[in-house]
């Protein structure tokens, strides 16, 4: 905890907090449904752990796995198993507990982890489309233009672009007073959550949240759209109907995750701060936390041949 202390003490503003610790409300307070819920949300994260883990574990255990291309997929694993691992525990013992209380430090860093794995999500996925266009639009120079210096920084660059954008907003948002009510209607410590509680005017921090998610957004999209503008017409140019198909096979499986995962954080903080409603935002992030972080290891297993011919080879399937 001691560098959340660092982080709310020393980015320039002074919290003048009353309150020391939040309750997370969650959706229900109906005690037949929270044991329901977790055993439901249970085995989703159980299932979201072995998927993306499993995952990494054929890329790094078969030779056939050693490209650019899924080491960007072990790595959007990877941020996918952290996101869900920084929410999903906390929402299941509080299902189990009557006392819902998270500490204020306890929840600057699990928001800290949140905005940090989300933003990296953006930007691995930005990352996987540039390595698409590479290998589609001209695979000769494949292997000269995507060396393990370039998407090693890649990667590194999209960790370190996630945890900025993470420091500016929860430095910003825990400088903020919270003086009333502690009671945070939402499964963890979201953003525009824990402005609806604060006593202090948040006009500059939803068009701090605004604009620079805003900015990621318009970027990372930038970069796919651009990607898959090349890519189209490589695959226009190629005659070949089995070379079309294996280029929409390898292509489909990252415009889903990448379409899914934009228009989460679209609908979710670029948009006009009167339209906030907590309920349905809830209900989107529960979807995308714990639900898409699970799908997205199967999407792509689905949709890959190499992918499930290193999954037969393990499962010992001929």
């Amino acid at each position: 905890m001691i560098i959340f202390r660092f982080l709310l003490g020393h980015v320039g503003l002074e919290n003048f907090t009353e309150v020391t610790e939040f309750v997370l409300k969650g959706f229900t307070d109906n005690a037949e449904l929270q044991t329901i819920c977790f055993f439901l949300f249970l085995a989703i994260y159980l299932h979201t752990l072995i998927g993306n883990l499993g995952l990494i574990a054929l890329v790094i255990g078969d030779s056939r796995l050693h490209n650019p291309m899924y080491y960007f997929l072990s790595a959007l694993s990877s941020v996918d198993a952290c996101f869900s691992s920084t929410i999903t525990p906390n929402m299941l013992v509080d299902f189990m507990s009557e006392n819902k209380v998270i500490s204020f430090l306890g929840c600057a860093a699990q928001m800290f982890f949140a905005v940090t794995f989300g933003t990296t999500e953006c930007f691995v996925l930005a990352a996987m489309a540039y390595d698409r266009y590479v290998a589609i639009y001209n695979p000769l120079l494949y292997s000269v233009s995507m060396t393990p210096r370039v998407y090693v920084s890649l990667i590194t660059a999209s960790y370190l672009g996630g945890i900025l954008h993470a420091t500016v907003h929860t430095g910003a948002t825990f400088s903020l007073s919270f003086c009333g009510p502690n009671v945070i209607q939402h499964i963890f410590c979201d953003i525009p959550a824990l402005f609806a509680i604060s006593c202090s005017d948040t006009h500059r921090n939803q068009l701090l949240l605004f604009y620079i998610a805003g900015s990621i957004e318009v970027f990372t999209v930038l970069v796919v759209l651009v990607s898959y503008g090349f890519i189209l017409s490589a695959i226009l140019r190629t005659r070949s109907a089995e070379g079309k198909r294996k280029v929409f096979s390898t292509c489909g499986s990252h415009l889903t995750a990448v379409s899914i995962c934009h228009g989460t954080v679209i609908f979710m903080y670029v948009r006009p701060s009167s339209s906030y409603t907590l309920e349905h935002d809830m209900m989107v992030s529960i979807c995308y936390t714990i639900l898409i972080s699970m799908l997205n290891p199967i999407i792509y297993s689905l949709r890959n041949k190499d992918v499930n011919q290193a999954m037969q080879k393990v499962f010992g399937k001929k």
